[in-house]
C-alpha cells in the first residue's frame, strides 16, 4: 500500500467545526445501509471537494474505517490543497486495468483514513467511471470500509457524478450560498434521481454566519425545515470564502 502525508490547513473556526460534526451525525443517522456516498455540486468552485474530505476526516475520528476517493478525473485539487508531492498510482490506473486495488489505495497520516487519488487525466473519464472496474471497486471496498466518501465532478458541468452515484448508496449535493439558482439545483437533483441513487440531502456552503439574524428564525425554517428535514445540512468554508471574495 502506498503512503502519503496530508498537510491539513488549519482554517476552521468553532462554527465550521461544529457544522461538520452536525453533518457527520446526520450521515450516521441515515442508516447502516448507507456506506458509499457520492458528493457533487452544480458548478465548479462551490466547495464540494473541501466538504467531502472534511466529512471523511470527521467520520474517521469516530474510529470507523474510511476510504476517501477523489473521482474528479478531470480537474482534481486534492494534491495541491493537501500538499501531496510524491507521485502515486491512482484511480485512473485502476479503472484502465493497469493496477490492482491494493496498489492505488494510500494510507495517510490521519488515523482510520485511506484515500485513492485520481491519477493521470484520462482521455475518457465518463467511460472509465462507467466500466466494470468501477463496479468491482465499489464491491470490494464495501467489504473493507465502514464509509466510502467519493468526491465527484460538478454534475451541472459533466455527467460523471451521475455515473458514479449509480453505484453508491446515497448522494449529497453541495450548494454555494447565494450563488446557485433554484432551477439549477432542481436540474441537478433530477439528474441524480435518474441514476437511481438515494439523495441524502444538501450542504449549504460558504455561509456568512456573521450576517444579522442568520441563526434566527429565517435560517432554521429555510434551511433545516421543509422537505429536506434533518437531511439538509449547513457548513461553511472560511478560507475558500475569503479566496472567492478576493477574486471578485
Amino acid at each position: 500500500m502506498q503512503k502519503i502525508n496530508l498537510v491539513i490547513p488549519d482554517n476552521m473556526d468553532y462554527r465550521t467545526s461544529e457544522a461538520y460534526r452536525t453533518l457527520r451525525t446526520n450521515v450516521l443517522f441515515c442508516g447502516e445501509e448507507i456506506n458509499a456516498i457520492a458528493v457533487t455540486s452544480c458548478t465548479p468552485g462551490e466547495g464540494k471537494s473541501e466538504v467531502s474530505f472534511r466529512l471523511a476526516e470527521s467520520l474517521a475520528e469516530t474510529d470507523r474505517k474510511i476510504l476517501y476517493i477523489d473521482a474528479d478525473l478531470r480537474r482534481s485539487v486534492f494534491s495541491k490543497r493537501y500538499q501531496v508531492t510524491q507521485e502515486v498510482k491512482g484511480l485512473s490506473h485502476y479503472l484502465s486495468g493497469q493496477e490492482e486495488l491494493g496498489a492505488v489505495v494510500c494510507a495517510t497520516n490521519i488515523s482510520n483514513l485511506h484515500v485513492i487519488l485520481p491519477g493521470p487525466v484520462p482521455p475518457n473519464p465518463s467511460e472509465l467511471l462507467g466500466n466494470e472496474h468501477f463496479r468491482q471497486l465499489m464491491e470490494k471496498t464495501h467489504a473493507l470500509y465502514d464509509y466510502i466518501i467519493i468526491d465527484t465532478p460538478p454534475l451541472g458541468s459533466v455527467i460523471d457524478a451521475a455515473v458514479i452515484a449509480k453505484e453508491c448508496d446515497g448522494a449529497m449535493l453541495v450548494i454555494e450560498n447565494d450563488a446557485i439558482s433554484y432551477k439549477m439545483a432542481q436540474k441537478v437533483e433530477r439528474q441524480l434521481e435518474r441514476s437511481g441513487c438515494r439523495i441524502l440531502g444538501a450542504v449549504l456552503n460558504k455561509v456568512d454566519v456573521r450576517a444579522k439574524g442568520y441563526y434566527g428564525k429565517y435560517y432554521y425554517s429555510k434551511y433545516y425545515g421543509g422537505d429536506y428535514s434533518s437531511a439538509y445540512y449547513g457548513a461553511q468554508e472560511v478560507e475558500e470564502r475569503k479566496e472567492s471574495t478576493e477574486e471578485k
